[in-house]
């Protein structure tokens, strides 16, 4: 039996371990400059197993307030069941998340940018804030993607990926990832393994050959999405473009440090080739209550573009070319 650094095998069992799973994370702790990596059937997956072992009856977790509805909806639930508390705050002040902390805090919970405001987060800020206290701090970073920013690099303790979005690129698998250091990706090894929640071999070369073009993919799709927002943001029919890259955005200077409709197809996803236009509020609206959609700035008029790697002039052709047929 061969075995990757620690004790995670990569030639067994496949829910233990796997060659092609094992050569996928590597990759991944690569990417996100980690010493290990973590692969999970689905991003939900990697955030919920990450959870059930940091996190145990007793413990609190100061979560921003501004998170993928999935997340929260975990935390109100089954964490709670589980007698763990969660505290949700603005993310864009980090005094609130020193404001929140108790004795009991042992995480805290962040994704910059985040949807579907596209606020961020200061992980520099945050993660001291947190590590003074000796909480951990676990970041979704699927939207920025490494190429875009590297979080561990900002004192973050953890890092996870949908890796069905920018990593894979393809719309073609589900998958999940966490990177961090060697000993907090064996302690969460451990627990995956009991709850099974595992990527198959055949997904983790699919994941393989998307991260071999990610760098290539992501170039594009930021060229693309700050075409069509600077296209967006002088429309008449357009109220407000929530972009980071745009020096209009309340947090573009920070964006700017730490992140060095025939086109279109609806769908609930980000991340591909394809361009995508996304309805949060018909999304969430079965998960979130009126009053948590409402806090969350989600009104049935907004939508949330995802840019694919389609011809930039085509795709602001598309889209104010639908705007100027309202």
């Amino acid at each position: 039996m061969e075995r990757s650094s620690g004790p995670r095998p990569t030639r067994f069992y496949t829910r233990d371990g796997n060659p092609t799973v094992a050569r996928a994370a590597q990759v991944v702790a690569a990417l996100e400059g980690s010493e290990a990596a973590l692969l999970f059937s689905s991003g939900v997956a990697a955030t919920t197993t990450a959870l059930l072992t940091l996190l145990k009856a007793g413990d609190h977790v100061i979560c921003q307030d501004q998170v993928y509805a999935g997340t929260q909806a975990f935390l109100n639930t089954v964490m709670r069941d589980f007698g763990v508390d969660a505290t949700f705050v603005d993310q864009r002040y980090p005094e609130a998340f020193e404001q929140a902390m108790t004795p009991r805090t042992r995480l805290f919970l962040l994704e910059t940018p985040c949807h579907p405001l596209m606020r961020v987060t200061d992980l520099r800020a945050v993660s001291e804030i947190a590590h003074e206290r000796g909480a951990l701090t676990m970041v979704d970073n699927t939207t920025a993607s490494p190429v875009n920013q590297r979080p561990l690099e900002f004192g973050v303790d953890l890092v996870m990926h949908s890796a069905t979005k920018f990593l894979g690129g393809h719309s073609d698998l589900l998958a999940g990832a966490l990177a961090g250091d060697t000993h907090l990706i064996d302690r969460i090894w451990k627990r995956s393994k009991m709850i099974g929640a595992v990527m198959s071999p055949h997904d983790a070369w699919l994941l393989l050959r998307g991260m071999r073009t990610v760098a290539l993919r992501v170039q594009r799709h930021n060229e693309n999405g700050l075409r069509v927002a600077q296209a967006l943001e002088t429309h008449r029919a357009v109220e407000h473009v929530y972009y980071p890259g745009l020096q209009s955005h309340p947090q573009h200077a920070l964006a700017a440090r730490q992140m060095g409709l025939r086109r279109f197809r609806r769908a609930p996803s980000i991340g591909a080739v394809e361009s995508l236009a996304i309805h949060p509020f018909a999304m969430w609206r079965n998960t979130l209550s009126a009053d948590e959609l409402q806090r969350r700035g989600v009104s049935p008029g907004l939508v949330r573009l995802s840019l694919g790697i389609d011809a930039g002039e085509d795709i602001v052709a598309d889209v104010t070319g639908s705007l100027d047929a309202l």
